[in-house]
């Protein structure tokens, strides 16, 4: 589809992270990273970095740094609260539904009992805390995504929220959230979901500095392939009539449904939104047994997502170009390490010509090479510990050298990411990278089993792009 004409009054904001040259011509930033040359018209509504709509030029403008990942929306206003069903999905969680609502104030809720052992009632809350409540029921248990969509079909308001029974919405989620439908081609919203109880042990801290869920400080655009590739149905608000004309959740998928159905949206031409503003805690998982289960449950989705998506589960994705160099420059030879400087240099090289018309051309093309050098090494690393250690595992034991490499990589990889969710007020280097690669581990292990069931190598395979 199309993407609409955004409203007059809606406003758009350049990333900090994007860097301008040649007095605001050029923009290199997004992810993946990409250089947009403007003209000099379009350079000049940018001004200090905002730019409102006003006409059509605007909105072309700020459609297009928009789509290219540069710029994030500033929406001009919010539908009302009163314009939202919530649906609440829950299956043996009396304690965890009567927590959830009484914190939801003023809205209409439906709930949807999957087939608890125990039918679910609604509990006595003061009055006024709620709009009208609604109780449907399977009588056996048909999955999460199946009872989002019976909670979908009732729904009569514009906009439909999902939030699952182990969470509670922080004041003026929906509020945040709702602006972004001011810009007509947004499909679905959802909000950063952190931990309920931040400090509950090692391994509950550990989850509130690293949850699969909590996607991060930094709003973005939700594509396939970006830094926000998806966004859990644990907590999510969308347009009521576009996911009942693609169906809802696909029933089908008892994980990962929640990916497809982003993916979906976005294939045909929707626009979806991560706003970390808007905030959802989570009941997260602590003990061991359970926490290791489930992400090993979450590795599952990786085979029935490669069947429905091809491409766009590939543990691994760079060119080939950058691939050799990352993997001369892992091997840690004389003759690996000369080459993968080498492939850098002729990188940097590529890159000034590219670049010949800014502002010292040839930095930008060493801090791009380097940028680019650091994410590959970054993903060999994480994808060796994490979907590839059953065949890391086989070369440690072959091979004294593959050890030493693959121990510096598990090292490496589990501080950086410590020091990448440090902020979280988490556990401390050692201890992070011991769950780390624990958590590693489980997902890998449901990865492999999903593609063995599925007879599919599918999501094992890179994707290497020019």
């Amino acid at each position: 589809m199309q993407p609409a004409r955004l409203p007059d009054g809606f406003g758009i904001r350049i990333d900090p992270r994007v860097r301008t040259y040649s007095d605001g011509r050029v923009l290199i930033g997004g992810s993946p990273t990409r250089m947009l040359q403007l003209a000099p018209t379009a350079a000049a509504m940018i001004g200090d970095g905002y730019l409102e709509v006003c006409d059509q030029q605007t909105a072309v403008v700020a459609r297009r740094l928009l789509d290219s990942g540069v710029a994030n929306p500033r929406p001009m206003s919010t539908p009302s609260p009163r314009d939202v069903t919530v649906v609440v999905p829950v299956k043996d969680n009396p304690e965890g539904l009567v927590r959830l609502l009484g914190a939801l104030h003023s809205f209409d809720v439906v709930v949807v009992d999957d087939g608890s052992t125990t039918p679910v009632r609604v509990p006595e809350l003061p009055a006024g805390a709620l709009g009208s409540v609604t109780v449907l029921r399977h009588d056996a248990p048909r999955g999460p995504a199946a009872a989002r969509n019976t909670g979908l079909r009732v729904a009569t308001t514009p906009f439909v929220a999902f939030l699952d029974s182990d969470v509670v919405p922080h004041t003026g989620w929906a509020e945040v959230m709702l602006g972004h439908f001011s810009d007509p081609s947004v499909a679905l919203v959802a909000p950063r979901i952190v931990a309920l109880v931040p400090d509950r042990g090692v391994l509950g801290r550990y989850e509130h500095a690293r949850s699969s869920l909590d996607l991060g400080r930094r709003e973005s655009a939700v594509a396939s392939g970006g830094p926000v590739s998806y966004v859990p149905s644990a907590a999510m608000i969308a347009r009521r009539d576009v996911l009942a004309e693609f169906g809802g959740f696909d029933h089908t998928m008892h994980v990962a449904e929640d990916v497809d159905l982003c993916w979906r949206l976005q294939d045909s031409g929707w626009r979806l939104r991560y706003e970390p503003v808007a905030r959802v805690a989570h009941d997260h998982r602590v003990r061991f047994g359970t926490w290791f289960s489930r992400k090993m449950f979450y590795g599952t989705g990786a085979a029935p997502l490669a069947t429905r998506h091809d491409g766009k589960v590939p543990p691994v994705a760079m060119s080939p170009w950058t691939l050799a160099t990352c993997l001369a420059a892992g091997s840690c030879t004389r003759a690996g390490l000369l080459g993968a400087l080498a492939m850098f240099v002729a990188t940097i090289v590529r890159l000034r010509r590219t670049l010949a018309g800014l502002d010292q051309p040839t930095r930008v093309a060493a801090i791009l090479a380097a940028r680019g050098f650091s994410g590959g090494m970054w993903q060999l690393a994480s994808a060796a510990c994490r979907h590839y250690w059953p065949v890391t595992l086989l070369a440690v034991v072959a091979s004294r050298r593959v050890r030493r490499i693959a121990l510096t990589f598990a090292l490496a990889e589990g501080v950086a990411d410590w020091v990448t969710h440090r902020e979280a007020g988490g556990l401390g280097p050692v201890r992070h990278t011991v769950f780390k690669r624990l958590d590693d581990l489980a997902y890998g292990s449901g990865l492999w089993r999903g593609a063995l069931t599925a007879r599919t190598l599918d999501p094992l395979k890179p994707r290497l792009r020019s």
